[in-house]
């Protein structure tokens, strides 16, 4: 039976994985087993910035954004040296087993590491929502509803002045976040990678609900398309509609997580220790129908995650 396991967050930091962190560590505790937190990723692993956690390290975190374990990107780690001082650290220290909450590139680490003997299990932490082999990573309901609210702050500007708000949200290279908030939110329109668009259509449907009596208009941009400061330009030399755009940002990661990303990474983080605890590693946690599941990390690297193109597609047929 395993007896040290270690815990890290890797990458982007995401709301939600603060509750993973707490799960894993008083399931490990629960199940007999010594937890080690480790600070700033796999950087904190290489450098030995790692100390004991128990029940009493996770209270009162749950409920905060961030993470208390800190991340950061760590370029040695991409070298064959760099997972080899990462395995001696583990060996020195006694950890056999380890948690991994991040994305993509947190489990290329992570099979890195599986590969030198180490059994590590990623758990999907990022608010895009883009690793192919989960439903739901951890952080995406949190950064939808930040970024719901922010827009329909915008929208009430939007109506005194009868103006069009270009606003970007996050997702990298994927419009997940994009689509879901344009709905939720009425959005006239919705601008992602995955659909094509056309900013004289666009622009013409504005127009359009213009002629109808509408006042005022919200375009969502995915951060994979950008330039939304461009698109509101054109927009407005189009309609002669004012246009303005707002890039939302980094306002997306924070926050206190919702219920759903709560629940998630708890159940995540629980499920992780119990492969764990039957000697399983190299391994991604996921979400199908609804139920846990766990892949080959390479398996589920080589996986491409479908959108949505009929929510999409919804959004553009009942915007008026």
């Amino acid at each position: 039976m395993i007896k040290k396991i270690g815990v890290l967050t890797s990458g982007g930091d995401a709301p939600g994985m603060n509750a993973a962190v707490r799960a894993v560590v008083r399931t490990a505790i629960s199940k007999g087993m010594e937890v080690y937190g480790i600070r700033r990723g796999y950087m904190g692993l290489i450098t030995g910035d790692i100390f004991p956690m128990d029940e009493r390290s996770v209270s009162d975190i749950i409920h905060r954004g961030g993470t208390v374990l800190y991340t950061a990107r760590c370029p040695e780690f991409r070298t064959a040296e760099g997972v080899a001082k990462a395995k001696a650290k583990c060996d020195e220290l006694g950890i056999e087993g380890l948690v991994v909450i991040g994305g993509d590139g947190s489990f290329r680490g992570a099979a890195d590491l599986s590969a030198q003997g180490v059994l590590c299990i990623g758990i999907p932490g990022t608010i895009d929502n883009d690793i192919a082999c989960t439903e739901y990573t951890i952080g995406f309901d949190t950064a939808m509803n930040t970024a719901m609210e922010m827009v329909d702050k915008l929208r009430d500007t939007s109506q005194s002045h009868d103006r069009c708000s270009v606003v970007e949200v996050m997702g990298r290279g994927a419009g997940h976040i994009a689509v879901n908030t344009g709905i939720a939110c009425g959005a006239t329109d919705i601008i992602t990678k995955e659909v094509a668009y056309d900013l004289d259509a666009i622009a013409n449907t504005m127009l359009e609900k213009k002629s109808k009596g509408k006042q005022n208009f919200v375009v969502i941009v995915a951060e994979g398309i950008g330039h939304a400061q461009e698109i509101a330009t054109a927009l407005q030399e189009k309609t002669h509609i004012e246009s303005r755009a707002t890039v939302l940002g980094h306002v997306q990661r924070g926050g206190s997580p919702t219920v759903r990303d709560r629940v998630e990474a708890t159940r995540m983080g629980y499920y992780a220790v119990e492969l764990l605890e039957q000697g399983i590693g190299n391994r991604v946690v996921g979400v199908n129908k609804g139920e846990l599941v766990d892949y080959d990390i390479q398996e589920a690297l080589s996986m491409q995650k479908p959108y949505d193109v009929k929510l999409h597609k919804i959004a553009e047929q009942i915007a008026f």
